[in-house]
């Protein structure tokens, strides 16, 4: 149970990633991921928290990944995970992997952020913008992968001064080990919040309640 409330007013849900090539079953990254995500019931608890968000009337954010030929032409140094990432058209921009999930797709309303490129959904897109347009004081985060850009995208908000809330069954990682370096150790220390699906859900507030 949490005190915090989610005023529908301040408060958008970021969804990060919920793309083909994680989510289905022939998405490119999916065989590395798959057991993971069915250890946490992640597909079921995301459905449930985008169900439960869209009829309290929370706005809800989409921040994608997304690369192509150039994406790193400006950096000397291609983040580690990225190299393997460019070499096989992951998240590539115009095929299938970079598309959104079909069961998550993106409605009317929504927003759509530009897409990021390595860990952090706020670097180099209008994430910030898009949020700060709408009033949105409080950003609450999901999706994958939970120790790489979740937390990295966590760590913008606080440092961008959003209240942040993390969702620890509604993110999954490669192993087990980093997921649960994850929620126990960076998300208690970068979010006000870390809370499960449920327990935010019954926190969501139409302005007045």
């Amino acid at each position: 149970m949490t005190t915090t409330t989610y005023g529908t007013d301040v408060s958008a849900l970021i969804l990060v990633d919920v793309l083909n090539d994680f989510l289905a079953a022939d998405g490119k990254i999916n065989p590395g991921i798959r057991d993971q995500m069915k250890e946490v019931n992640l597909i079921e608890n995301l459905t449930r928290l985008i169900a439960g968000a869209r009829a309290a009337g929370l706005q809800i954010a989409y921040a994608p990944h997304g690369l192509h030929e150039h994406s790193f032409d400006d950096v000397k140094y291609v983040p580690v995970r990225m190299q393997r990432a460019m070499e096989h058209h992951m998240f590539w921009m115009g095929e299938y992997g970079a598309d959104f999930y079909e069961p998550f797709r993106p409605q009317a309303g929504d927003i759509v952020t530009g897409r990021h490129r390595t860990f952090n959904a706020f670097m180099g897109t209008d994430l910030d913008a898009q949020l700060k347009a709408r009033g949105i004081e409080k950003v609450i985060l999901a999706g994958l992968t939970s120790q790489t850009c979740v937390e990295g995208t966590g760590r913008h908000a606080t440092e961008a001064g959003y209240h942040l809330t993390f969702l620890t069954d509604a993110v999954a990682e490669f192993t087990a080990e980093a997921h649960k370096a994850a929620l126990e150790i960076s998300y208690p220390t970068f979010g006000h919040e870390v809370l499960t699906v449920d327990t935010f859900l019954a926190a969501i507030r139409k302005p007045g309640e």
